[in-house]
């Protein structure tokens, strides 16, 4: 087959899913870092091209009440997912696999039973950066730097399918708010007292005092991209911890970065993922309030807060993962796939431990014993 650098990668009639090498027909796979499905058997590099209007498109808000009311068709997709039974996310696995593990806790998976359901598809990808080479490497380090861990962990991280790529689902809000509320302003002012000290002696200090006035008011906001993990298989403070992303990377959503990876299907949906935005938008708002009541010191009392032009995004961000057990205990380990960042939960022995702590003691007795002379 002769290969032809302007002829784009092709979609297998038999499985929508995989896309196929332009010049010799066999599987593509994306390549982290680049914009190319790269075959591993020919070497030809498929381009994935960007249309510049579409990518502005891709990262364009959507409204988020008229979502709610009746989302077209045009945003919804059908996808074929398979639930874990122990964790329940839902991923997507090729057509060729019949058992895996999951990603999010190391349960055996038989990929017999495929559900089918309608979602909102995601415009948007953050596609990966970090190669797997790379993820595995960091991986290695991590489980190397570990204090007090126990000394067979390590051979873990030299297995092959330790690590895997995931393409996690995620909501962006912003919204405008308007906040009315009341409370009270602390202003502090002080007055000097005379005391009698341990001794018997008259002595003075300053003491602080507060008077409490009324207050009232109303404070305006303005949010753009909170995030909120559309995700419940793994802990929302991990995924925190893996912040910030670089949404300026965002290019329209495309399967032919999908390929080689897998995807999570959203468990938090728009409603509930908006509910979750405006936990996260009210330290913001009390801050708001507070400056407002100024003083010393500030109490509130209550607040009514509407949220006004509201609008969203549904976006894939990538993170390599590994849950990996251990006495029977899963243990989990995620890396940003776009900036390398590293968050894992890990072991600890408990024999290192005390040997740690006995050595201690001995270097303490052994000091005061030479202090002693």
């Amino acid at each position: 087959m002769e290969f032809n650098p302007e002829q784009p990668p092709q979609i297998s009639a038999d499985n929508q899913n995989m896309i196929i090498c332009k010049n010799c027909g066999a599987k593509l796979t994306f390549a982290p870092g680049t914009l190319n499905l790269k075959c591993e058997f020919c070497g030809a590099e498929n381009e994935i091209v960007i249309d510049e209007k579409e990518k502005e498109e891709a990262v364009k808000e959507n409204d988020f009440l008229k979502a709610l009311e009746n989302i077209s068709d045009d945003q919804l997709e059908e996808v074929h997912t398979v639930k874990c039974k122990c964790c329940g996310a839902e991923t997507t696995f090729d057509s060729n696999v019949i058992s895996s593990k999951c990603d999010f806790c190391g349960s055996p998976i038989a990929v017999d039973s495929k559900s089918t359901a309608k979602v909102i598809k995601p415009k948007a990808i953050l596609p990966f950066a970090v190669k797997k080479s790379q993820g595995k490497e960091k991986f290695e380090n991590w489980m190397k730097s570990l204090w007090f861990a126990p000394s067979d962990l390590t051979k873990l991280a030299a297995q092959d399918q330790g690590l895997s790529g995931t393409y996690l689902p995620f909501w962006t809000y912003d919204a405008k708010t308007d906040t009315f509320y009341t409370g009270r302003r602390g202003e502090n002012y002080t007055t000097t007292e005379t005391y009698k000290d341990s001794q018997g002696q008259t002595q003075t200090r300053e003491v602080v005092h507060t008077n409490w006035y009324r207050a009232s008011g109303r404070v305006q906001n303005v949010f753009d991209d909170i995030f909120v993990t559309g995700t419940n298989s793994l802990p929302k403070e991990y995924l925190e911890s893996l912040e910030p992303w670089n949404l300026q990377d965002l290019v329209p959503y495309n399967e032919s970065f999908l390929t080689g990876f897998k995807t999570e299907t959203y468990s938090v949906d728009l409603k509930q993922g908006f509910e979750n935005a405006q936990e996260k938008m009210q330290s913001t708002i009390d801050q708001s309030i507070r400056e407002d009541i100024g003083g010393d010191k500030q109490e509130i009392s209550t607040k009514q807060t509407q949220y006004n032009d509201i609008t969203y995004k549904h976006i894939l961000l990538p993170v390599w993962l590994s849950a990996y057990r251990y006495n029977n205990k899963v243990y989990r380990f995620m890396i940003n796939g776009q900036s390398g960042k590293v968050k894992g939960e890990r072991p600890y022995s408990a024999m290192k431990i005390i040997l740690f702590i006995v050595a201690i003691i001995a270097v303490i007795s052994l000091i005061v014993m030479l202090c002693s002379k």
